[in-house]
């Protein structure tokens, strides 16, 4: 998502690409999910997620959690 992106209207869970520095809506929502506690996430509020595993989280905490979780490699 860059500056010029307007956030959806719709509440409810969006459906998101994450890309490398920004994130593109393809379905409108309000929030994601964080993948590792299940928490939802409001777009304004998404900072971390995972290009790789096309995956949203909370915060740093939950990056560290996935990350120790995904075997060497």
């Amino acid at each position: 998502m860059n500056r010029f992106e307007r956030f959806p209207e719709p509440h409810g869970e969006a459906e998101v690409r994450y890309l490398d520095g920004e994130f593109r809506i393809l379905r409108p929502g309000s929030f994601v999910r964080c993948a590792v506690t299940g928490q939802a996430i409001p777009l304004d509020e998404l900072r971390y997620w995972s290009v790789d595993l096309q995956e949203a989280y909370s915060g740093p905490e939950a990056v560290l959690t996935r990350v120790k979780e995904r075997p060497a490699g």
